[in-house]
Parts: structure tokens; C-alpha cells; sequence
């Protein structure tokens, strides 16, 4: 049984128990925030995987380099953490559900876009734009539903918005078996980018159905608008400082595996299309595991430890994972879903982490530009690894995105603890 709760004025309830405990809390205008950001980040997630589940097409089509096709994705990273500081901005001025709306527009029209590309430049620039917006929609849902969270909930609440991430790449690799199965290499990918348009009719439903949490509406009417100058000053700018290069190790890691994992199985596993779904659903059911494990970490545990603990067992399973000779094939299968689950598990506090370390006026402004910065240096680790790749195999490459964590194990010793942080 649960215990009754009671409701604060703007209708949220203070308090509850059980396992859908951080979903009461919301109120009824959070759980109408909650469904919005959910779809939107989880189509974000299928925009972004288009690409790297057509890299070995599109690499055909153009006649591409690794190095090339690594830079596909870094340009895309890079652009986004743009996108992503801008929005943040944006978010603390206009408001976070504007935002929103802003940012699904872009990247879905920018991702179909792509699927037009005559050449490998314009592609390279529309995917640029694609980033934009990519990197823009994660800032403003996450914060969102931070703000309409309770304390005692808002690990496992924005942990939940993390978790579509798997759910939106779990759809990409459905479409892109169907799609790959049936339409000719040569034009399945762009097949695959013109499917990236579809996120834009979500716009309609945020506009209708969500608003801005109240304590956004009562700080924005007290408080000067965030501008990057004051996240630089006083106390804030270590807490600046430390939370980027947080940021920069856990998506340098990660974006080695978003980059070059299936790459990697189809080129030197020797995977068939269907082969390479397969493995990958082991990958992200372990994935979608991770990202609501990962918020009940952070509400049990801390958030510290949890990065702590994930981080080094992400760097050990990618070593693993990638050395493992072709004869353990098998054992390579079942690895994908701890491998998932860990480099995964580890993003589930950065949206409550982020959001309680900049007080409401800065919200947007600090979590957009520290989580985008560390998205912008994390994605040359993919290039790097394609040109370390050029020279070797692509596996031997993918070490380098294992001493990512490294970095993100060093920036914890700079950051203080938030769990059960009431949101200055």
C-alpha cells in the first residue's frame, strides 16, 4: 500500500511511496511535462542513431575515409554542444517549454534534410544544423522535469527522461533492419533520414498540454535572465569547471560506442545486417536496464558515487568488448547488455546532478553549456579513434574512448554532493 499525500497549491503532491512514487510527485502539469519531454528526448535518441546505423552505407555511397565518417559524427557533437548552450540560455529567457518546441523543430527538419544530401559536404553541414537542435531538446526536457520533481524523487523522475534515449535507439534499429532489409543499400540511408522528420508532430501535443513549472515563473519575474558570465562567477565557476570535464569524460566514452560500435561488428565481427540488430539489442535492452537503474542509484547512493561506480565498470567492458577474439563471438553477444546498462546507468543523475547545482535563474544557462561543452570535446574522441582507426583496426581504436572515464572519475573530486536537494 501507499501511504496518502498531500498536494502543494499548484496541485503536485509532496509525498508518496512506491514504485511509481516519483510519478505522483510530479502533479498533474508535471506528468503532462513528463510525457512531452519523454517522447521528445526519446526521438531525439532515433534522429541521432540514423547516422551511425548508416555509416557503413553512406561511407559507400561517397567513397568515405574512416577518418571522414568520423567526422560526421563529431561534427554533429560539436554543433550540438552549440545548440545545447544556446538553449540553455534560451530556456532561462523565453522559458523551458518554448525551448522545447524550438529545438524538436530543428532537429527533425534538419534530419530529413540530410537524407537529400548530393554530396558528402552538404551532408556534413545539414548534419551540423541536425546538432543544433539535438543538442538543445536534452537541456531543456531535462530541466523541465527537474524543476517539477520533488527532492526526495528527481534522481529517479529525470532518470526516466533518460531512459527514452534506449527507447528512441531501440526504434532507429528497428527501422533501420526493416529499411536495410528491403531498400538498396544506396538508398535505404536516406530512407532512414526522411523517417527523422516524423519527431516535428510532437510540437503540437507540447504546445497544447504543457507549461512552464511554477518555480521557473516565480524566479524569472525576481531574477536577472542567465547569461554564461555569471556561471563563471564566485562560487559557481568550480562547480562550472569540474561538472564540464564530468561531462566531457562520461560522452567522450560514450560516443566511442554510439560512433563506431556498429562499424565495428560489421567490419571486423563480420556481422549481416540482421547479425548486427542483434547484437545490438543485447546493447540496448542492457541500455534502457541502465537508465532507470541508474536514477535509483542516484537517489540511494548519491550522485557521486553513482558516476563513480559506472564509470569504471564502463571502461573495463569496453576493453573487453572489443578485445575479445573473433572466436568468443558469443561471449562478445552477452556483453553488449552490461556494457549498455553501465555507460548508460552513468547518465541517469546528470539531469537532476546539473539541475541542482545552478540556482533556478541559471538553471538552464549552467546545465546547457557544462552538459554540451563536455558533448563537444567528447565527440573528437570518435574522430580520433576513426583516424587512430586508419592505421589499424577499429577495435584497437576504441580503447582510447575507455580512458574517457578517466577524466570523469578526476572530476568528481571537484563537486559536492547534491542528493535530496531542494532546487534553490
Amino acid at each position: 500500500m501507499t501511504e496518502p499525500a498531500t498536494a502543494t497549491a499548484d496541485g503536485r503532491s509532496e509525498e508518496s511511496t512506491g514504485a511509481f512514487a516519483w510519478y505522483k510527485t510530479l502533479g498533474k502539469q508535471g506528468q503532462k511535462a513528463f510525457k512531452g519531454a519523454y517522447l521528445g528526448y526519446a526521438l531525439d535518441s532515433y534522429d541521432f542513431w540514423v547516422l551511425p546505423l548508416s555509416l557503413v552505407a553512406i561511407s559507400a555511397t561517397f567513397a568515405l575515409d574512416k577518418g571522414q565518417t568520423g567526422l560526421l559524427s563529431t561534427a554533429t557533437l560539436v554543433a550540438s554542444a552549440f545548440g545545447g548552450a544556446a538553449a540553455g540560455i534560451l530556456a532561462d529567457r523565453i522559458g523551458r517549454v518554448k525551448t522545447l518546441m524550438v529545438t524538436v523543430v530543428a532537429y527533425a527538419l534538419f534530419t530529413a534534410l540530410c537524407g537529400l544530401a548530393p554530396n558528402y559536404e552538404t551532408l556534413l553541414v545539414f548534419r551540423a544544423l541536425q546538432g543544433l537542435g539535438f543538442g538543445g531538446e536534452w537541456a531543456a526536457g531535462a530541466i523541465l522535469i527537474a524543476e517539477y520533481a520533488s527532492a526526495r524523487h528527481r534522481g529517479r523522475a529525470v532518470a526516466m527522461i533518460q531512459g527514452s534515449w534506449a527507447v528512441g535507439w531501440g526504434l532507429a534499429v528497428v527501422a533501420y533492419t526493416w529499411i536495410f532489409s528491403f531498400v538498396d543499400e544506396t538508398l535505404a540511408w536516406r530512407v532512414m533520414f526522411f523517417t527523422g522528420a516524423l519527431p516535428a508532430l510532437l510540437v503540437i501535443y507540447v504546445r497544447r498540454n504543457i507549461s512552464d513549472p511554477p518555480v521557473f515563473k516565480e524566479t524569472s519575474e525576481t531574477k536577472g535572465r542567465g547569461s554564461l558570465s555569471q556561471i563563471f562567477a564566485g562560487d559557481l565557476a568550480r562547480k562550472t569547471v569540474f561538472a564540464s570535464l564530468l561531462a566531457t569524460g562520461v560522452q567522450g566514452g560514450y560516443y566511442t560506442l554510439a560512433t563506431w560500435v556498429p562499424a565495428f561488428l560489421k567490419t571486423e565481427k563480420g556481422l549481416t545486417v540482421i547479425g548486427t540488430g542483434g547484437y545490438l539489442a543485447f546493447l540496448i535492452g542492457g541500455a534502457f536496464c541502465g537508465y532507470l537503474t541508474g536514477g535509483y542509484f542516484t537517489d540511494r547512493i548519491g550522485r557521486k558515487n553513482t558516476f563513480m561506480i559506472f564509470a569504471v565498470l564502463s571502461a573495463a567492458l569496453i576493453i573487453l568488448y572489443t578485445q575479445l577474439p573473433p572466436s568468443a563471438n558469443e561471449y562478445v553477444l552477452f556483453l553488449g547488455f552490461p556494457l549498455g546498462f553501465c555507460s548508460s546507468a552513468i547518465f541517469s543523475g546528470f539531469g537532476a546532478f546539473l539541475s541542482e547545482l545552478y540556482p533556478s535563474h541559471l538553471r538552464g544557462t549552467g546545465q546547457g553549456f557544462t552538459y554540451n561543452l563536455g558533448r563537444g570535446l567528447g565527440a573528437f574522441f570518435p574522430t580520433i579513434i576513426g583516424f587512430l582507426a586508419t592505421g589499424g583496426s577499429i577495435g584497437g581504436a576504441m580503447l582510447f574512448g575507455a580512458a574517457a572515464y578517466g577524466i570523469a572519475v578526476v572530476s568528481l573530486f571537484g563537486l559536492p554532493e547534491t542528493r535530496a536537494q531542494a532546487l534553490a
